[in-house]
């Protein structure tokens, strides 16, 4: 989307102050039930895990005052110079010709306060008008002359808003607007760039799944975006980008989809040795100023929203922007908010004056959201999975290499405080109560108590709580991490998992356990003394997670591996076999065709039946059969006229799906009840 400094507010709007009743108070018989897993594992916390936006037109880029607040806040990453402002901006000369450049934010200046805050930089090459010769001299000033050492360098800000796919927002000079030209501007700005210094990290822009334009295929080209780019420039870069602006509070639930089919269009497209590509996400916000961008309800949708993203494998998530501006004023549960995307307040105000932000740098609550995730997951921790069974409550835990948990707790309620017991499975928490960090509506400030216990805490409405954990004893001697799992030969229901050895501590290792996440549970699949194990009677079609721990002769544990995630298939042979073919995309909803072959006896009336993966799917319409939705099960029928479908006969079918998240499509298809495969 475009990025420019919102400087002219809109038109303000009247404010009152609401009064605010009292919260009321959950049942202590229903508290709320959290589950934190310390054997379930995921991603590590990156050492960039939190960042933020700089933008050329923000004055205050490189005060001493902003570097400072945003070492207090925990920020690890600083990206520059700035959205869309990267592809019009011309370092060599500090310019952006058609735009805004404020003094003392040139490339130094803005290195300087990286420095101060402690963080690392990533720079976005300009690819809309700039070229690989001024990317390569960029490299050569910061890291060859100035000794900077910069490594993430991107290639372009959102470069699929050129127009190509009819909505144009980013510059970009160049004659061919296709994916396909991008792709090929990506692999000579890289090899320009790792010319001069090979050490670097170059990052290509992708499109996030669900978010316009994914999915796409403009005329002309031979796929979408992403499909092109990776499959072109898959081989030469290190890391792609997605930017996301999900415009509502309770999008999270989108955040594994994402990035798992994210990486599976890495895995399918970009080649050989894709597995080394990272995911960064370099601007995020939670996308509207109506509905809480600087208040509460926003800090608690980005706290969520980084947490998840991080557990998932994100190696940067940075929040736009620093300093914004004043937007769309609106009173939001009981405070103000100034529809600022920043996490500062720029001390402006609406073009009439009648309303202005608090004193410049006065942090906003998102501020505070991301202080909390810094001061919950450190660089280095391991996320783990936790659960709750209160829709208005989630939860997220991490494991400290000092045998530490913490787990943060967010209550969206408005008007409800509510009990939480905490039951943990892999860990014994410490008598005595423990430290406890809180956040709460309009607070500005985190507060540290010891307070509650391990077990029990109240969470106020609208809060961000972290719990902070001590094991009951150091356990010594334990056997060491399993590396990295990989999988092969998976089929509908085996599965191959291979893992490096553990270094045993003070007793041999007797067996490698296989766990599987189920939610916040794990389930046993299978276990060895080996490092290899194929395990049997999985679901076909089915997303799996695993860790592999390690046990001794004496009984004790190792921490979980890094996880590892499959898809089984569907059989090899069957009855039956069907084509799901994608004819069009437009990012919310698809034309699909599905090809139906009968390998089994004659059939007089025939049923294909599915179920959508996930709960923002449905059925707009279908033709050459009867089709029925009932909560998330696809039925497709026979047409009355035609119910015969002979051996080795194929009929074609094809239906309109609606969807408002990552699209996950349907693997698993059933004929006359007998599980089809899919080709």
């Amino acid at each position: 989307m475009p990025k420019v400094p919102l400087r002219a507010a809109l038109a303000a709007l009247l404010t009152l102050t609401a009064l605010t009743a009292p919260a009321a108070y959950a049942d202590e018989s229903t508290a709320v039930k959290v589950t934190v897993n310390a054997r379930a594992a995921l991603a590590t916390v990156p050492e960039t895990g939190l960042g933020t936006n700089h933008a050329i037109w923000d004055t205050n880029l490189g005060t001493d005052q902003t570097a400072d607040l945003l070492k207090d806040a925990g920020m690890k990453l600083l990206r520059y110079p700035g959205g869309s402002y990267s592809d019009i901006y011309h370092w060599a000369t500090h310019t952006a010709p058609g735009g805004y450049v404020a003094p003392n934010t040139d490339f130094d200046t803005f290195m300087r306060g990286v420095r101060r805050t402690g963080a690392q930089p990533m720079v976005t090459a300009n690819y809309g008008t700039g070229t690989a010769e001024e990317a390569a001299g960029w490299v050569r000033e910061a890291n060859i002359v100035k000794k900077y050492g910069v490594k993430y360098w991107e290639i372009g800000n959102e470069n699929y808003g050129n127009g190509h796919y009819g909505s144009a927002w980013e510059a970009d000079d160049h004659a061919d607007k296709s994916p396909n030209e991008y792709a090929r501007h990506v692999v000579a700005y890289a090899d320009a760039m790792k010319a001069v210094d090979p050490t670097i990290k170059i990052g290509a822009v992708l499109t996030t799944p669900a978010n316009w334009p994914d999915a796409i295929t403009a005329e002309g080209d031979s796929g979408s975006w992403n499909k092109i780019v990776l499959s072109a420039a898959g081989p030469k870069i290190d890391f792609v980008i997605l930017h996301w602006y999900p415009g509502a509070l309770d999008r999270n639930g989108h955040v594994p989809d994402m990035i798992q089919l994210t990486r599976d269009q890495i895995a399918k497209y970009a080649g050989p040795g894709s597995e080394r590509i990272g995911i960064a996400m370099t601007e995020f916000n939670t996308g509207s100023s109506s509905n809480g961008s600087t208040t509460q309800p926003g800090a608690l949708a980005a706290a969520d929203a980084y947490a998840s993203l991080l557990a998932n494998g994100v190696f940067t998530v940075d929040w736009w922007n620093v300093h914004n501006g004043i937007g769309t004023v609106t009173e939001v549960e009981g405070h103000t908010d100034y529809g600022d995307f920043g996490l500062l307040s720029s001390g402006s105000c609406t073009s009439d004056g009648t309303v202005c932000e608090p004193a410049l740098n006065t942090p906003f609550a998102p501020y505070y959201a991301l202080q909390m995730v810094s001061k919950f997951a450190r660089p280095g921790d391991r996320f783990i999975r936790a659960a709750t069974d209160q829709p208005k409550v989630t939860a997220h835990a991490a494991r400290r290499p000092n045998g530490d948990l913490a787990v943060l707790m967010i209550n969206t309620s408005s008007d409800t405080s509510y009990p939480v017991q905490l039951a943990y499975s892999g860990f014994t928490p410490a008598a005595g109560a423990p430290t406890v960090l809180s956040h709460t509506n309009g607070a500005t400030a985190i507060t540290t108590t010891t307070s509650g216990t391990a077990t029990t805490q109240t969470l106020p409405p609208l809060s961000l709580t972290t719990v902070v954990l001590k094991p009951s004893s150091v356990q010594a001697g334990r056997p060491g991490t399993p590396g990295q799992p990989t999988v092969s030969a998976v089929t509908d229901r085996t599965a191959t998992i291979t893992w490096p050895a553990a270094k045993p501590g003070t007793r041999p290792i007797a067996k490698y356990e296989v766990h599987r996440q189920n939610g916040a549970i794990t389930e046993q699949l299978g276990e060895t003394s080996a490092t290899t194990l194929t395990v049997h009677n999985l679901k076909p079609g089915t997303r799996y997670t695993v860790n592999v721990i390690a046990r001794d002769t004496g009984g004790a544990t190792s921490d979980p591996s890094p996880p590892l995630t499959f898809t089984t298939g569907t059989p090899a042979t069957s009855s039956c076999s069907v084509k799901l073919t994608i004819q069009t995309d437009w990012a919310s909803g698809y034309v699909a065709s599905i090809d139906i072959t009968n390998h089994g006896a004659p059939l007089n009336g025939w049923t294909l039946a599915f179920t959508w993966p996930r709960t923002w799917q449905s059925l707009g319409s279908g033709w050459s059969a009867v089709w029925t939705q009932t909560g998330s099960d696809v039925k497709a029928a026979n047409e009355p006229a035609n119910p015969s479908l002979a051996t080795d006969a194929t009929t074609t079918i094809g239906y309109v799906g609606n969807y408002s998240g990552p699209n996950v499509l349907p693997s698993v298809f059933t004929l006359n009840g007998t599980v089809c495969t899919t080709e």
